[in-house]
Order: C-alpha cells, then structure tokens, then sequence
C-alpha cells in the first residue's frame, strides 16, 4: 500500500493522467475496496480465513504488479480496482482471524497487529524513497513477488487459524449480555462504525493536509514533510504499548484519554501557529489516536466478520472523504479553521467511547 502511494506521481506519469484522471483511478480504488470489504465480510467465516488470508495477499501483490506496466486511463482503473478489492478482502479476513487470536489467547494483541501496519507503511514509504530514481514498473513488481512469495510460504500457518477454537469463556472478560447474540445490537454496531470515521477522518487530515499545514507556517519543505512522518511515529508507539494500556486500564479509559489528547493536542498546535508547536500537535494526534480503531475492531469483532466489515467500510468512509471535506471548508474559511474537524471529531470519540466500548473483548 505505501509503496503504490509513495510513487504515485510516477503511476500518473506513465499514464499521462490529469488531476481529474488520477482522481478516478483512486475513486476505482475505492470502490474496489468498498467490494471487497463486503465480499470478505460474507465469506470471512473460521474455515475460510485461511484461503482469504492467502488470495488476498496474494491478489494484492498481483494487482500492483500488473499497475506497474499500465500506460492507460482504463487499464489502470481496473488494475487499481482489482487493487482494492484484494485489500478489501485481506483487511476484512486479516481482521476477523486477530480477533480470534486475540481471543484465543486471552491478551491483548490488536493494537501491537496494527502497529505491524503502521510498521509496515513506513517502511514501504521509505523503500519507495530509496528507489526514488528506480522504474516503478520494477519496484512494484519486485514488491509484488515479494509479497506474493510470503503470502504463499505463510499459508501453512494461516491454515492454523480455521482450526482454532472459538472464544474461551475461561478468558472472556464481558459478561454475558442476551442482547448481543447473535450479532452486536444495530445502534452499537453502527455507533463503532460512526466512531471508526471519525477517527480515519483525522488519518486521512494528516496524511494529506499536514504537510500543507506546516507549509503554511513557513516551515521548509523538509520540515513539512517530517509531520507526517512524525503523525506516524506516533502512531506506531502508542500502539505498541497499547496492549499493555488496555489490559491494565481498559479499553473505554486508554481510548477516552487517548481521544482528549488528541484533540487538544491539534487544537493547541492550531491554535499557537507555530512550527514547533504544529509539529507536536500533529504528533499527538497521532499518539492519542492510536488505540482507536484496533479497540473499535475488537469490539466489532463480538458481531463476527460482518461486523468487522461493516465497521470497516464505515470507517473508510470517513478515510476517503475526510481530507475532500477539509479542503471545502478551508476554501470557505481557512486551512486552520478547517483541520479544527479532526480535533472535534476527537472530542466525539472521547465522549462516546464509553457507550461503545463497554464489554470489550477478550
């Protein structure tokens, strides 16, 4: 995924794309990935994680491939759709089989799998810089076979995941709550989902809108480029340690905390315009913001793999649509006023968080 982001500008080169081009090569993306969320949502039952864990791996690392030697508007839609349905389905499969483990373990281990992605993400992004000046015809086909190659090699131990056993009352901490059964209610269910938004919206704020924000401060290039990268960084820490948070305080309490920092992080950071000051408020967005979606997922994950999906796809509405909706409202206002969104949206999820995270699993 980092590395297909990192060298777009190459993709929209060779295919000669406009602005608008590339953004349809995205919406395809998109609406692949919307696809492939449901489809895993549907199929995503214990006996079958492990071919969706294998295909969808292996689908993924195909599709960049083949988008690697796309010179064409349309060859490269349907590629980067095959795309997102590849990750549509792997994330929904991915997801769905953590759950189990976790419970199967009776830890925490969620927000440690989602620190591997955010791992993950950095690295591609730095592997896509040290190539910089390489064909991206190679480089996503070099990533591709690597990809597919442990996707292959790994579907012994993913064949392991439908056998295990279904989640051990002995490490179960949630009472037991007839309401539940057999799915979540639809308002918690849709509450995790709204939430999930909520908190993608401010991912996606600061990995298009945060660069632009320091640029704004007079910041140099190099500089406005390292907040992200600080947001990341971030992310990757709190989430490390965010296992040993939630088993220790629980999941309601570290998100709250987590979700105030958050939003009076940035709003602070707005607010001084200041360089330094912007810095750390990117920064404790993304700290503060970190336990969010694995806690939401796990609760999600009380509902089975349609939960997961449908919370899933919610909460990359929010992905998707965040950084479009803060460039309207900076045209309106200002670029400062608008990226106030993500911090509101912050204090949503600190005062709700409660009300969906009651009972976490495991």
């Amino acid at each position: 995924m980092a590395v297909w982001g990192a060298r777009m500008p190459a993709v929209q080169q060779a295919a000669d794309l406009s602005t608008a081009g590339l953004a349809l090569v995205l919406l395809a993306a998109a609406v692949g990935m919307v696809i492939g969320l449901h489809v895993g949502g549907r199929l995503a039952a214990p006996a079958r994680e492990p071919l969706l864990l294998t295909s969808g791996a292996v689908g993924l690392a195909a599709a960049l491939a083949v988008i690697g030697v796309c010179r064409t508007p349309l060859t490269l839609a349907l590629g980067a759709f095959v795309f997102g349905i590849a990750h549509g389905v792997l994330d929904v499969a991915l997801n769905a089989a953590a759950v189990r483990c976790q419970d199967r373990l009776g830890r925490f281990i969620m927000s440690s799998l989602h620190a591997a992605y955010s791992l993950g993400a950095l690295g591609g992004a730095g592997l896509a810089a040290l190539n910089a000046h390489t064909s991206h015809t190679w480089l996503f086909a070099v990533t591709g076979l690597a990809v597919a190659t442990a996707g292959v090699a790994m579907a012994p131990v993913a064949r392991t995941l439908g056998m295990l056993e279904p989640t051990t009352p002995a490490i179960s901490r949630r009472s037991p709550d007839p309401k539940d059964s057999p799915g979540l209610p639809r308002a918690r269910l849709w509450l995790l989902g709204a939430l999930a938004a909520a908190c993608l919206l401010g991912e996606g704020a600061a990995a298009d809108w945060a660069a632009v924000h320091l640029h704004s401060l007079d910041a140099s290039t190099a500089v406005s480029a390292s907040a992200f990268a600080l947001y990341s960084a971030s992310m990757v820490a709190g989430r490390l340690a965010g296992d040993r948070l939630i088993a220790h305080f629980g999941a309601p309490m570290v998100v709250r905390i987590g979700a105030v920092l958050a939003a009076a992080g940035l709003t602070a950071g707005l607010a001084l315009a200041t360089v330094p000051a912007a810095l750390a408020g990117w920064a404790a967005l993304g700290l503060g913001l970190s336990v969010t979606i694995p806690s939401l997922i796990t609760a999600a994950g009380r509902g089975g793999p349609g939960a997961v999906a449908t919370v899933s796809v919610t909460g990359y509405a929010g992905l998707l649509a965040g950084p479009a909706l803060i460039g309207a409202l900076a045209t309106l206002t200002a670029l400062p006023h608008a990226l106030l969104l993500p911090a509101l949206l912050a204090a949503a999820v600190a005062a709700l968080s409660r009300k969906a995270l009651e009972n976490p699993t495991p």
